[in-house]
């Protein structure tokens, strides 16, 4: 059986353990970008900062009753203010998401998502973003097969 539950600071080395998952794929696909090993320092206190952002949520699925760690979500409320040419908004963001590859396909990461979808309902958002890389082919067909679709595209060149 599997629980979700909101993490916290004393979850640091779960949570670093998992975000490897997401980030290992975006350093093979994006090295330019991405730092190939960041320092175990400087993770924990980037983890820190969000955990304690009150916007920000963590939310970690784990099977019960032995407490291992399947995947997580971190989710944003963001509001915009409205001007002349956009109208005002609020939306929860799905910053990052990760499943273990023992658990994928088992439902984690549509929990992960339901439970994000219900944060933002409870905030009051009118809706659910997310961005996914061009080369995360699984995790578009995931949020496509979720319902979401494209909303815009950012184009990359080197200079």
């Amino acid at each position: 059986m599997m629980t979700l539950r909101i993490a916290s600071s004393d979850d640091l080395a779960i949570l670093t353990r998992l975000n490897a998952i997401v980030h290992d794929a975006h350093v093979r696909h994006r090295p330019d970008l991405f730092v190939s090993t960041p320092s175990r320092d400087s993770l924990e206190a980037l983890l820190i900062r969000q955990l304690s952002d009150p916007d920000t949520t963590f939310l970690i699925a784990e099977t019960t009753p032995d407490g291992n760690a399947l995947g997580y979500a971190m989710a944003r409320v963001a509001t915009r203010h409205g001007n002349a040419l956009i109208a005002p908004d609020s939306v929860i963001s799905l910053e990052q998401i990760a499943v273990d590859p023992s658990a994928s396909r088992k439902g984690v990461g549509s929990a992960l998502l339901d439970a994000v979808r219900d944060i933002g309902r409870a905030a009051g958002c009118r809706r659910l973003v997310t961005n996914v890389w061009d080369f995360n082919e699984g995790a578009l067909s995931f949020y496509q097969a979720s319902g979401l679709r494209p909303m815009s595209r950012m184009l990359d060149q080197g200079l």
